[in-house]
């Protein structure tokens, strides 16, 4: 079901942003078998918005949606991602224009969990923190990974599940 979120928001400047009530993206993180963290990153279609750039599972928000319920619903539509293995940690607006901002959701997984790709990925794969920036990332994503990171860094990676 499509939702009332779908569409471009164009700025002052023309330039033009997903979603017509702002957008969200899921930073997932879970520790690899050495105790290091991982991130789950989305190798965009090719097809779509900056394709072929590797960035977050996200979307467009909804009207009713918090920036939270939009980047779970999304990482559940991109990649399969069961929000009830999630634990949502904390949120950070990471682009902001007027009228429109992005705003990134850092949550934690127990585990690496199994992903199911839809067809905005061309894959999805964790990658350790350390190797994140070595990918050709989306402009968007690029500029916000270091502050991101650091971020991260001061958020000891957990387990609470949220029911």
């Amino acid at each position: 079901m499509r939702g009332d979120g779908d569409g471009w928001v164009v700025s002052a400047n023309g330039a033009a942003y997903w979603g017509r009530h702002g957008a969200a993206g899921l930073l997932l993180r879970a520790p690899r078998p050495d105790g290091s963290a991982a991130v789950l990153l989305q190798h965009r279609a090719i097809w779509s918005h900056q394709g072929g750039t590797w960035g977050l599972p996200g979307g467009a928000r909804d009207s009713h949606e918090t920036p939270e319920q939009a980047a779970v619903r999304e990482a559940h539509e991109e990649a399969g991602l069961p929000a009830d293995q999630l634990t949502v940690r904390t949120t950070v607006v990471t682009a902001e224009v007027t009228g429109w901002t992005y705003t990134t959701v850092i949550a934690d997984a127990e585990e690496l969990l199994d992903t199911i790709p839809n067809r905005e990925s061309a894959e999805l794969r964790w990658v350790a923190e350390d190797e994140v920036a070595d990918l050709p990332l989306h402009p968007g994503f690029a500029a916000s990974w270091q502050r991101l990171r650091d971020l991260t860094a001061s958020i000891p990676l957990t387990f609470n599940h949220q029911s």
